[in-house]
């Protein structure tokens, strides 16, 4: 990734923590306004949890893209920030925040640095899929059982088996069906709790609809394919289907325990902010999932429109003389003509 620099100065003026999509427009929109700035990142790539769990997913709500798949709209945000070169450190932790003078020491898993303002993007927080519970499940996993998509044609001509009920289970099964051999739904209620539209899509198609069942029991098959056994609940049906891939979408567990070690004022995992998105400490920000206001929505699109609000505020509290901006235009035609997009 041609935006990951070596560190050549260790203060900044912001600090972005997280590196999903709305820390990565962040970053991009702070070097618009010519800002020294970094993105910390706890992840070994950019985009956060749509980038992790859901790249395949069609995203309906972001402006100007009737749709765009997870993955696209990453790419997109990564090439936009690329085009002004902010500093992108990955498979990195905040561990520590101190407020030494007039600028914040952070101590990381990797080094020490020093910035003027922070920008806390870190959206859910920690998070990993929520696995399937049985004694046998890990020595499949990474190989017939899988828990994300990253490629939608690895799936191609295959026989799968999507267990879940929810937006994102449903949302596979609609993306992979007219690539797949076969494809079974496994859901433990009758009715399912993705979007009713996509729902009535999926009735359509030739998928296998499994409800209510329960994966009772996965055991190897010939040619590295997979059994999945099912048992109907309160029932006593049982099911065997074999396949060449179980894909498992039963949400993710995730945590904002470590804000607490910043000595944030958080609720229920969420950082309470004013409407200049700044926290209870002067000098850190916070924006998208991971904020907690009246009206407050979580949707991509609403931490999109967070961002400029903080850094504006922030570069209004370390720079008061500057003047403020008027249209990006503007801001790129400032810029240096080594930081220009040629």
């Amino acid at each position: 990734m041609k935006g990951v620099t070596l560190m050549s100065d260790k203060y900044y003026d912001i600090t972005i923590i997280g590196g999903g999509p709305v820390g990565v427009f962040a970053a991009a929109y702070a070097k618009m306004r010519q800002a020294k700035v970094q993105v910390i990142e706890s992840l070994d790539q950019l985009g956060g949890q749509v980038a992790a769990l859901f790249p395949a997913k069609k995203i309906y709500d972001i402006p100007g893209y009737p749709v765009i798949t997870g993955t696209d709209l990453v790419k997109n945000l990564v090439d936009q920030a690329e085009q002004f070169n902010p500093e992108f450190y990955l498979a990195e932790t905040v561990q520590q925040i101190h407020q030494e003078n007039k600028f914040f020491k952070l101590i990381t898993s990797k080094r020490t640095t020093f910035t003027k303002a922070i920008i806390i993007a870190t959206g859910v927080g920690a998070f990993q899929p929520r696995r399937l519970n049985l004694p046998e499940a890990s020595q499949f996993e990474n190989n017939q059982l899988r828990y994300f998509i990253k490629d939608p044609n690895e799936f191609s001509g295959k026989d799968l088996i999507i267990a879940g009920g929810g937006d994102s289970a449903v949302d596979w099964a609609l993306d992979l069906m007219p690539k797949a051999k076969s494809l079974h739904i496994v859901h433990r209620r009758n009715k399912f709790r993705a979007l009713e539209s996509n729902v009535a899509k999926l009735k359509e198609t030739d998928a296998v609809i499994e409800t209510p069942f329960l994966i009772d029991k996965i055991t190897p098959s010939d040619q590295q394919r997979i059994k999945v056994t099912l048992k109907e609940v309160r029932g006593t049906q049982q099911k065997e289907i074999e396949a060449d891939y179980l894909l498992v979408n039963y949400g993710i567990v995730s945590n904002n325990k470590y804000l607490k070690n910043w000595n944030l004022a958080v609720q229920h995992g969420l950082i309470s902010v004013n409407s200049e998105m700044e926290t209870a400490i002067p000098g850190i920000y916070a924006i998208g999932d991971v904020t907690n206001y009246n009206g407050k929505l979580n949707l991509i699109a609403a931490g999109f429109g967070e961002a400029p609000i903080a850094v504006n505020n922030a570069l209004l509290e370390l720079y008061p003389d500057r003047r403020q901006p008027m249209h990006s235009t503007q801001l790129v035609k400032a810029l240096p003509k080594s930081e220009h997009f040629n």
